[in-house]
């Protein structure tokens, strides 16, 4: 039998989670909103390189964030939190890079599918550096 998560470790495990939930939450509920408005066409359909710009920024956006939840509410070392997401962001993007250049060209250009994987640790460092921030100005007030 494993002995149970200390509490430390089930506090670092979650605000990873809670990070990686608010990157995918709000990276595809802004896409389903996107699809709906008519601002990207019908799933499924290709779409232009400047709407896969768009997709890009505000995925960049939303990686800043969900690394910057990821250190609030890490127990101890934010940065490293926040980085270890980036990891994890490097990994499933590579992951997406290699199912959609299986699938077809409807899921993305290569250029977008390499722009994530890249953007995902300067996103969880910008997140991370964020939070250290806030935390040092909190202390010299």
């Amino acid at each position: 039998m494993s002995e149970p998560l200390r509490p430390r470790r089930r506090r670092s495990i979650l605000a990873i989670l809670a990070g990686l939930g608010v990157i995918f939450v709000l990276s595809t509920g802004t896409d389903q909103i996107l699809h709906a408005s008519g601002v990207y066409p019908p799933w499924g359909q290709p779409m232009s390189d400047g709407l896969f710009a768009l997709a890009t920024a505000y995925r960049i956006v939303y990686g800043i964030l969900g690394c910057w939840v990821t250190a609030r509410l890490a127990p101890a070392r934010p940065m490293a939190h926040a980085m270890a997401l980036g990891a994890i962001g490097v990994v499933l993007s590579l992951a997406g890079l290699v199912a959609a250049q299986q699938q077809s060209p409807a899921l993305g250009p290569l250029w977008y599918s390499l722009a994530i994987v890249a953007i995902s640790l300067p996103c969880a460092w910008a997140g991370g550096r964020i939070r250290i921030a806030q935390m040092r100005t909190r202390i010299a007030s």
